[in-house]
């Protein structure tokens, strides 16, 4: 990989419950062709732990992350077999990292899941973190900024928030899945998901079946 060329997607991971939906972006990204440079908040290791039972290391973590990236939405290891060479790791409080920079080429960034947290962080330019940070360039540099808000309910104050992060030109994607596509499992709705981040985003995929105006056409009975 020729890092003067290279120009990456920034996926931020927060501590939100849905560590399947990053895996499932960041697979496709990868399936794209696109590199990625990743920022995995403190918060979001104890979801992953929780969640999956990977500790994500920083002195480990591609053997981490291409473990986390080969289990399946419920949790089976081995499912997916994913090559990690195109993703650069940027620790959570390195704030001198390359993506805390609007100089530091990237096409966009997407955070997925976004708790209600940092939803309000970003929206609000704290910038506490590398994730926060690096969002906050995203929006300064007008670039694409995907948001997957995972909470139920909303209270006011985090869609005034959305609101805000929208009128700054964000996306801001709730973790919905959709059942017109024909589910079966799953990975499936988790899908869904990543592939509307990925559309919002602009990156082709094949994760989920489109609609093409045929009722029952996801059907097989």
């Amino acid at each position: 990989m020729n890092d003067v060329k290279r120009t990456p997607w920034v996926v931020g991971v927060s501590g939100a419950s849905g560590t399947p939906y990053a895996a499932a972006v960041l697979r496709g990204l990868l399936a794209a062709g696109e590199s990625v440079d990743l920022v995995v908040s403190r918060a979001s290791r104890l979801t992953l732990l929780d969640e999956t039972a990977i500790a994500f290391r920083d002195a480990h973590w591609r053997t981490d992350l291409r473990e986390w990236l080969a289990r399946g939405a419920d949790g089976k290891p081995g499912t997916f077999v994913v090559d990690v060479e195109a993703v650069r790791h940027w620790g959570a409080g390195d704030l001198a990292a390359g993506p805390s920079s609007g100089s530091y080429p990237v096409k966009g960034m997407l955070i997925v899941p976004a708790s209600t947290a940092c939803v309000a962080g970003v929206a609000l330019g704290l910038s506490k973190d590398l994730l926060q940070r690096a969002a906050s360039v995203t929006l300064k540099e007008r670039r694409k900024l995907v948001v997957a808000v995972r909470e139920t309910p909303l209270n006011g104050q985090t869609l005034r928030h959305l609101v805000t992060l929208d009128e700054a030109g964000a996306v801001g994607l709730p973790a919905s899945p959709a059942f017109y596509a024909g589910a079966t499992h799953i990975q499936d709705l988790v899908d869904f998901v990543a592939g509307r981040g990925l559309d919002a985003a602009g990156v082709p995929h094949e994760l989920y079946r489109r609609w093409e105006g045929e009722l029952g056409g996801s059907r097989t009975d």
